[in-house]
């Protein structure tokens, strides 16, 4: 944290998006299973929240299950879904420390059971003031811009919207991150260098960083590292 210090605080990103990609490759490292390396991704996804909330990130969005990942192993795919129940439950103690949090994606397709734990939580946290935490999961950038934009024309039939009601702000405010700010960068480890379906409408503009660690190995450092690139790049948005 000692090297933030030197960063004005208007200068700092309000919001973060990471793409934790690696646990797989980490765990077939280590010659086990890939579920063990899902496990130790949330265990760095805890740490990294508390580190983002302590040094004052106000959003932080990950992303932790594609509408593309259904193709992976049922084994696999059964895994994740196992530690998504465990992560909703344990995740309880961010709300009491007056976090927001909020699943992205499409929970229709999950069990009972866990659609009412996330409904739960999203409930519960609501009303808190502190860092906004979003988990995309069953969520495609893609599959957000289609339900947006059927979520508007079904305005539009039912003559709520005027054409000249549509602009950037209202598509943006039918998105699942209605009333964030963009993400300012989004990191994505492994060494990969691509979005991969992740917040395309909201990275317009976002400054992308790729590292070759995984996430697993992710720490505190590499977030502090990821910021001060982010600060020291010139961000002209168009402008010369």
């Amino acid at each position: 944290m000692d090297i933030l210090e030197q960063i004005p605080k208007e200068a700092f990103p309000k919001h973060i998006a990471i793409i934790m990609d690696g646990n797989g490759r980490w765990a077939k490292k280590r010659g086990l299973p890939r579920k063990y390396g899902h496990k130790e991704g949330a265990k760095t996804l805890n740490k990294i929240i508390e580190y983002a909330d302590k040094i004052g990130i106000k959003h932080i969005t990950v992303y932790a299950f594609s509408t593309e990942n259904w193709k992976r192993p049922q084994s696999e795919v059964d895994a994740l879904m196992d530690l998504l129940k465990k992560y909703v439950d344990n995740i309880e103690k961010f709300a009491d420390m007056n976090a927001k949090l909020n699943i992205l994606g499409d929970i229709a397709v999950l069990d009972e059971d866990l659609q009412k734990s996330i409904i739960n939580i999203e409930e519960k946290s609501k009303n808190n003031t502190g860092i906004v935490i979003n988990i995309a999961f069953n969520y495609g950038s893609r599959d957000e811009i289609i339900r947006a934009t059927k979520k508007i024309a079904v305005l539009y039939k039912n003559d709520e919207i005027d054409l000249r009601d549509i602009d950037e702000k209202f598509f943006s405010d039918n998105l699942y991150t209605c009333g964030q700010p963009d993400p300012d960068f989004i990191i994505r480890p492994s060494g990969e260098q691509r979005l991969s379906n992740f917040l395309m409408w909201q990275a317009s503009y976002s400054e992308l960083i790729f590292t070759n660690k995984l996430w697993p190995d992710f720490t505190e450092k590499d977030l502090d590292n990821a910021i001060l690139e982010y600060v020291n790049r010139d961000r002209r948005f168009g402008a010369i």
